[in-house]
């Protein structure tokens, strides 16, 4: 059996602030730093003194709370920048509203995944797609059977989608994951079967005594 623990990052200041994420790259906030300690607890609950890896996304909201973690099960995190969230291009680190004004709206058909938002510099979902599937691969290849990754809201939603064995060009274009900021999804393959199963989704309860969280984490 092979566990992948799915943990969306933290809350981060560009949350509080209004402002657009993708790769700014945002520090987490006090109370995104208390919500890294709640994950890392519940993850080492769970694993214990089982063998387990920490992947991270190198923006810092993310290879902080993995950071966090990490010392928690006395390991080391392995930074991938494939992790990360879609860039927005020229509108990562404005204030939402500026995006907002300018972004093209994403048809409800034709290219969905080669869609171009506006802003100079952004990437397409399907240029997302492209590094997060061979970096799930990279990471399932390894023998370690508990395996830790903390990512972003809309990237952490196509992994789940690579996960389960989604065709990139044809399934991703439509099937999105909401997840939570702070929220861990719990990913197993069943050696009896080789099935790839989501057994959690999107879980919160960890964080619920620290103020409601904040949906939509990116």
């Amino acid at each position: 059996m092979r566990h992948i623990y799915l943990v969306t990052h933290p809350e981060a200041q560009h949350h509080v602030d209004g402002i657009v994420g993708g790769w700014h790259d945002s520090e987490l906030t006090a109370r995104g730093h208390l919500q890294a300690e709640r994950i890392a607890e519940v993850l080492a609950s769970r694993i214990g003194l089982q063998p387990v890896e920490v992947y991270s996304s190198d923006l810092r909201r993310a290879s902080k709370a993995a950071e966090r973690i990490a010392r928690r099960l006395s390991v080391e995190v392995q930074t991938d920048a494939r992790l990360r969230e879609r860039s927005n291009g020229e509108a990562d680190g404005r204030p939402q509203a500026w995006l907002n004004e300018r972004r093209i709206p994403l048809p409800e058909y034709g290219d969905r995944l080669g869609h171009h938002d506006g802003p100079a510099g952004a990437e397409t979902r399907m240029a997302l797609v492209e590094r997060l599937y061979p970096a799930l691969d990279d990471i399932v290849r390894r023998p370690v059977a508990n395996q830790i990754v903390v990512s972003h809201g809309s990237a952490s939603s196509y992994l789940i989608a690579a996960w389960i064995g989604m065709p990139p060009m044809t399934s991703t274009d439509r099937a999105f994951f909401p997840l939570t900021s702070g929220s861990i999804t719990t990913l197993l393959r069943n050696d009896t079967h080789f099935s790839h199963q989501v057994i959690t989704l999107n879980e919160t309860q960890h964080l619920h005594d620290l103020g409601e969280p904040r949906p939509g984490a990116t």
